[in-house]
């Protein structure tokens, strides 16, 4: 005791005479104070430098005492840190977005070089945002769904397929299967404008591509893929971000010791998810003369001989039974897919590169061989390269390359001029058309000429087409290729302040498109007469229609193609002091894209550009709570002066209430609970109309005619006339976007996320219809920011992930969507029944009539109210329908356009999606469930008979028929007619189907080896509907005049080396 307070009493003298705070030894020699106070730890410095695997600098890291931890640094542009520490025995953390957490013991070091690891699944918590910058999902206050590239990867050629039901948001339908033409189409929360522009922008590596590009892309070259919904994540995109963003970055390389290759090759049999099936030709005779006698038309029927030859197969020139279908279509058919790309690099330069190549063939059987030399059948082969190269110039630069080639080669039938898609199209309704016995498919060559005689017979004022002759007479080569260059700098700015950085990047991307068409006509032949000998077979004479000619394949083609430039400039902003981190950014960009073909028109030849300048800026309190500011200031030139620049902003607030102290004792269940919610202002001035609308057009030939000059010399002429009224106060289409949402976690494993949204958009383009006729308008548009639609709501997204043991894992996701709009405010036409106008209903709503079943009799016809809408007299059998009141209440005892009625919608308000994923040791299993709700289809153009035509009869129409053996007014067909009976084909309730439906989408299983996974997968597996006809994803109308969707059934093998 006495010594210590000897030794207290000579500091305490050496304090008074001024000198260094020092500790006096017992032997009298002054000693450093932390040498003397035993227990008392002196600060000091600890240095270093952070990298990552690569030995790259690992820029923003967070270093954090373990003992202390409001002792904090973060390392600077070249990876260096200092920190200082109490206890040489530390433990300092290291953090940083992306990487493992590290901790390292200082054990008296004084200078440390740490490695930091990536961390796959801290990875994922990283979120893309506008213009391709990072953030901290947990810091996220908009709505932005980051998308594992993985789960887009599907059976067949196109991304956009695999978008329905794992997308939470977004509602995709695929309507066809056709091979080139087979994406789907896809709306982010569902449709806000009546305008025609509901397409979301596409970006990928800062550049704008098509619906068309995307589905190009295969899943191996993609590393993130975002999807922007709300006003916060679009606004900064001005008027290309209104219906929402879609953001894709490409990978990059990696500087890995060697460079890790991967192969990957997959076939796949195709088989339609229905086919149409008709009845035979002796059961389409006896159908036919049932319409005839329904109708009393007098026409002349089939005999019973001609039904019996025709169903005992006589003679098949004679009485030709004919399957169309099965003469055109095929099965099943197969398709291949490759795949190649490799990673690599040093710590200078680094690549990535992918090639791809995919060959489809359709369901066409290869008749053309049948005839001539060539072969027609449809042959679709995709070549897709992508090279992406970034070279580290210095340790605070970089600039990188992003290079992508489209190569497409189709080659199909061709009617005409007509692309094979239209083509394809046409064959299907020709099928339809063309019924079982009307004539063979060819008639015996009895001129001996060389050519095909190809059955043929006019009724009336027109005739059936051949379709195998259309198939076969000619095919088209198609070639079209896209290219993209993205050239990008960053440079890091730290020698101005911390955490300033500048990027800029200049995109060019052209497409064009040649097309070869070779056609020639056919000659076509009917039956003169026919006799039947004595030993009972038959004979027959042919007349051709018109003069036969030598076929010759004729030789036309087309061009087309656009080109698309944009550059872009910002300075970000993202630094920590402490507890907090702030980040802002200021961008300016131009956009212009230019037809690449000769125009006749001046406007059409113009380029169209667009200008814009956006900031951000975002504020962060220990993650707990966020704010941030967004806002676009854009021009676009389809407006008149003074209306042409508009400004968006947007601004959102989030709290992470498990950040809070309080919460800690429930974060073992509750790990995570952010609540969030954005509002701001998104422009549109994509209208669907002709460019700059503002404008007056005026026709120096108009309407108006005068005739002057003498007798006998007289002339008229034309003065100029108004087509387009000029209206300088047209401007921005404005989206009032609210969004509401939170994201949990449970138990660390099951993740939810919810948002509530409403977007009322206003100023929406519309053509004026209230302005009268008789006003002298009615041949003059006129148009303005005059509809309003209020859109609204929720989206869902569950996932669970959980490691069982070291040999079984379980994954699940799970989506739900539902969306409905209404349009609020509309310039009506005078005069509407409530029902009828458009204000208060769905975008996307289908008008017509009230069905009351079938007419029993006479006498129900009678005392029923009388319709005007048929060409024909009304019988029983046909549609009655359901007399509306008028305005005032009335009813005036007619069916008549005014007694129209919403029926449905035919855009699905619900879409849904779930499925498991299981990894049990070298196996994985997975499947996905796809569904939809709330959607209407409506059958049309189904009807058989017409005036100038008679199509085959679809067999669920022969079986569930009113006819006079079977009066049933509940039947799902009325009568049939010989001609076209315009009561019974209006649209209305009986024509309305329920088109929801559960889908097998996907199911996969696959079993991994060292460096190698074989799997097989299958798309469109199962449905589940209450609808039988087709599949329902198709849509209403007549489906075989669609190329229907395919079930698919995949083997792939996938061979990784490193």
């Amino acid at each position: 005791m006495q010594k210590i307070i000897y030794k207290l009493g000579c500091a305490g003298i050496a304090m008074a005479c001024g000198m260094p705070l020092t500790a006096v030894a017992s032997n009298g020699i002054t000693q450093p104070e932390h040498l003397a106070l035993q227990g008392i730890k002196q600060a000091h410095a600890v240095t270093g430098v952070v990298l990552d695997e690569s030995g790259q600098p690992v820029i923003g890291a967070t270093i954090v005492s373990k003992t202390n931890p409001k002792i904090m640094s973060t390392t600077d542009v070249n990876g260096q840190f200092s920190i200082n520490v109490s206890n040489s025995d530390d433990v300092l953390v290291f953090t940083y977005i992306g990487y493992q957490k590290k901790e390292v013991s200082l054990k008296g070091k004084r200078v440390l070089s740490v490695e930091m690891k990536e961390d796959a699944k801290t990875l994922s918590d990283v979120v893309v945002t506008a213009f391709g910058a990072t953030q901290k999902k947990e810091t996220v206050v908009g709505s932005i769904q980051q998308v594992k590239p993985e789960s887009l990867r599907v059976p067949g050629s196109n991304i956009s397929n695999a978008f329905a039901g794992r997308l939470a948001g977004v509602i995709a339908t695929q309507s066809s299967g056709q091979p080139g033409s087979n994406g789907s189409n896809f709306y982010i929360r569902g449709i806000s404008t009546i305008s025609g522009a509901t397409s979301p922008l596409i970006v990928m590596d800062g550049m704008e591509i098509s619906q068309d590009d995307l589905n190009h892309l295969d899943p191996d070259v993609i590393e993130s893929f975002s999807i922007l919904k709300d006003a916060s994540a679009t606004a900064m995109y001005g008027t290309r971000g209104a219906n929402g963003v879609l953001i894709i970055t490409t990978k990059s390389g990696a500087d890995l010791e060697k460079p890790k290759i991967t192969f990957r090759v997959e076939g796949n049999i195709t088989t339609p998810t229905s086919k149409p099936k008709f009845v035979d030709g002796a059961e389409f005779m006896q159908l036919y003369n049932e319409a005839v006698r329904n109708e009393g038309t007098g026409s002349t029927l089939y005999t019973d001989e001609q039904i019996a030859n025709t169903r005992n197969h006589v003679n098949k020139y004679v009485f030709p039974d004919v399957d169309w279908y099965n003469e055109i279509f095929k099965n099943a058919s197969f398709n291949q897919k490759a795949n190649m790309n490799i990673r690599g690099g040093t710590k200078k330069i680094v690549y990535f590169m992918n090639l791809n190549l995919s060959n489809e063939t359709g369901m066409l059987k290869n008749r053309s061989k049948d005839f001539y030399s060539y072969n027609n059948n449809i042959d679709y082969l995709r070549l897709a390269f992508q090279n992406n190269i970034d070279f580290n110039m210095s340790k605070s630069s970089k600039i990188s390359l992003h290079l992508y080639a489209g190569l497409d080669k189709m080659h199909g039938p061709a009617v005409g001029n007509n692309d094979i898609s239209t083509t394809l199209n046409n064959i299907y309704s020709q099928v339809v058309n063309a019924n079982p016995v009307l004539f063979p498919i060819l008639y015996e060559d009895q001129d001996n000429d060389g050519w095909t005689h190809w059955g043929y017979k006019q009724l009336a004022n027109g005739g059936n087409t051949n379709p195998l002759a259309q198939l076969v007479n000619g095919y088209q080569d198609s070639f079209a290729s896209t290219i993209t260059a993205n050239l990008n700098f960053d440079q890091k700015l730290d020698f101005i302040t911390k955490g300033l950085a500048l990027h800029a990047m200049i995109s060019f991307k052209n497409w064009s498109k040649s097309v070869n068409n070779r056609y020639m006509n056919f000659n076509r032949y009917t039956m003169q007469s026919y006799t039947k000998g004595e030993d009972g077979t038959y004979s027959y004479t042919t007349v051709p229609v018109g003069d036969p000619t030598q076929p010759v394949l004729s030789n036309s083609g087309s061009n087309a193609g656009d080109r698309r430039y944009y550059g872009q400039a910002y300075i970000d902003y993202n630094r920590s002091f402490g507890a907090h981190t702030v980040s802002g950014m200021l961008l300016w960009n131009i956009n212009q894209y230019d037809n690449n073909m000769y125009q006749t028109s001046v406007l059409a030849s113009l380029p169209s550009r667009k200008m814009g300048f956006a900031a951000r800026a975002t504020y962060d309190y220990l993650h707990r709570y966020l704010i941030e500011f967004n806002a676009g200031y854009n021009g676009s030139e389809q407006f008149a002066k003074g209306h042409r620049w508009g400004f968006f902003p947007s601004v959102g607030l989030g709290y992470v209430v498990s950040e809070e102290n309080y919460w800690k004792s429930l974060r073992n269940v509750v790990s995570n609970f952010k609540l969030r919610g954005t509002y701001g202002l998104v422009g549109n001035d994509q209208y669907g109309y002709e460019r700059f609308i503002y404008q007056e057009v005026v026709s120096l030939t108009g309407n108006g005619y005068y005739t002057t000059g003498t007798p006998g010399n007289k002339q008229s002429y034309s003065g100029p006339g108004w087509t387009r009224l000029g209206n300088d106060n047209v401007s921005w289409e404005v989206g009032h976007k609210l969004d509401l949402g939170f994201d949990l976690q449970l138990f660390n494993a099951l993740n939810v996320t919810f948002d509530w949204f409403r977007e009322r958009r206003s100023n929406i383009f519309q053509q004026k219809l209230s302005i009268p006729n008789y006003l002298g308008t009615a041949n003059t548009k006129i148009y303005g920011n005059l509809a309003e639609v209020v859109n609204r709501g929720v989206d869902l997204s569950v996932s669970y992930n959980k490691v069982i043991n070291k040999d079984l894992a379980i994954q699940f996701q799970g989506t739900f969507t539902y969306n409905d709009n209404k349009v609020t405010v509309y310039d009506e036409a005078p005069g509407k029944r409530e029902a009828m106008k458009t204000q208060g209903k769905n975008v996307s709503t289908v008008w017509g009539y009230v069905a009351d079943g079938l007419f029993i009799d006479k006498a129900d016809i009678a005392n029923s109210p009388k319709s005007t809408l048929g060409n024909i007299s009304i019988a029983p059998g046909d549609i009655k329908y359901v007399d509306q009141p008028d305005a005032n209440g009335n009813y005036d005892g007619q069916i008549t356009s005014d007694d129209q009625v919403p029926l449905g919608v035919t855009t699905p308000k619900i879409i849904y999606g779930f499925g498991p994923s299981i990894t049990y040791k070298n196996w994985d299993f997975s499947f996905f469930f796809q569904g939809r709700g709330n959607v209407a289809l409506i059958l049309s153009d189904i009807q058989p008979f017409g005036t100038n035509t008679r199509r085959g009869v679809l067999d669920f129409v022969a079986k569930d028929r009113w006819n006079p053996d079977n009066q049933d007014p509940t039947a799902k067909f009325p009568r049939l007619t010989e001609t076209f009976n315009n009561n019974n084909t209006a649209t209305s309730t009986y024509w309305l189907r329920n088109g929801r439906f559960l889908k097998l989408k996907n199911a996969e299983i696959g079993y991994s080896f060292k460096h190698c996974r074989v799997y097989c997968n299958g798309t469109n597996l199962l449905t589940f509907s209450p609808f039988k006809l087709w599949d329902p994803e198709m849509g209403g109308g007549n489906f075989t005049s669609k190329y229907p969707t395919q079930i698919t059934v995949n083997v792939g093998c996938q061979i990784t080396i490193n």
